[in-house]
């Protein structure tokens, strides 16, 4: 009996160590390939959704060993923010899901050049309760839909704050920036080279102000979808639309890129659920 309890005991050892040692090669594997940082990426998701729609890109990050945390920080309709826990201090490229009460931005239905300025101050308030977990120097910005014109209301309003942290990379995923599909001004053709739509939504033409304040050092990626189907969008965002954030950003964003996905895969919500976008939100953010 002796015997065999010291077996068990032996086994139960080896297999600890087994584990342990697994898991050492697996974080330096990844320190070789992602960067080791501290600056958390938030996630903010579309109309009409949660932070349900971000959970696949994140623990797509999370399961190529990027990163071994992921919050969510849950926003009321009054805009106070609550985390379902803190980010340790020392945690390697954190994500936070932003979950957003309002996710329809009630009020604002026959105006939503309002109401995308009114989401803005939802993410300013998500970056400002990190703020208060630890002071971070930068952050990354990951938008689908609608969270995307939130983010970039958030950038437009605060692009001369420098209490806040600076924004390292900006992810935009189905982008509606000059409208969506049945407006004319989405529909529009954009100039090749500058991104410049011929016809200019009312959600645009606030924005226009960033031509001269984005940021001179936020990399930016741009993904946006066409089902192949003659409608030139992702059923929801023409590619036009998506493109005109070119005309906004380029000229001083410091790096600009565009990934165009293609198929039955690049229906709108399925661009959030989309192995080809989780690897380019992967190279892009945190791959050295």
């Amino acid at each position: 009996m002796h015997r065999r309890i010291t077996t068990i005991i032996t086994t139960a050892i080896i297999a600890v160590v087994a584990i342990i040692s697994l898991t050492a090669w697996h974080r330096a594997q990844a320190a070789k390939q992602f960067v080791q940082s501290n600056t958390p990426t938030i996630f903010v998701h579309g109309w009409g959704s949660s932070a349900h729609a971000e959970e696949k890109m994140a623990n797509a990050a999370k399961r190529a060993g990027v990163t071994n945390t992921i919050v969510r920080a849950n926003v009321d309709r009054h805009g106070k923010v609550t985390f379902n826990r803190t980010i340790p201090a020392h945690a390697v490229n954190p994500i936070v899901e932003v979950n957003l009460a309002d996710n329809k931005l009630s009020g604002y239905e026959s105006n939503y050049v309002a109401g995308y300025k009114h989401g803005g101050n939802y993410v300013k308030n998500v970056v400002l309760a990190l703020e208060h977990q630890h002071h971070y120097q930068a952050i990354n910005l990951v938008g689908h839909s609608m969270g995307n014109l939130e983010i970039i209301n958030y950038i437009n309003d605060n692009s001369d704050n420098h209490q806040l942290p600076r924004v390292d990379h900006l992810v935009a995923i189905a982008g509606h920036y000059n409208g969506l599909v049945g407006q004319k001004t989405a529909e529009s053709p954009v100039n090749a080279k500058t991104g410049e739509p011929q016809r200019q939504d009312a959600t645009f033409k606030p924005l226009l102000k960033l031509r001269n304040t984005f940021p001179t050092n936020t990399r930016v990626l741009n993904i946006y979808g066409d089902k192949e189907d003659g409608s030139h969008s992702d059923g929801d965002v023409p590619v036009n639309s998506a493109k005109s954030l070119k005309y906004l950003v380029s000229g001083r964003a410091k790096s600009y890129r565009e990934v165009e996905i293609k198929g039955a895969n690049a229906q709108h919500s399925k661009l959030h659920n989309n192995s080809q976008v989780n690897r380019e939100l992967i190279n892009f953010l945190w791959r050295k």
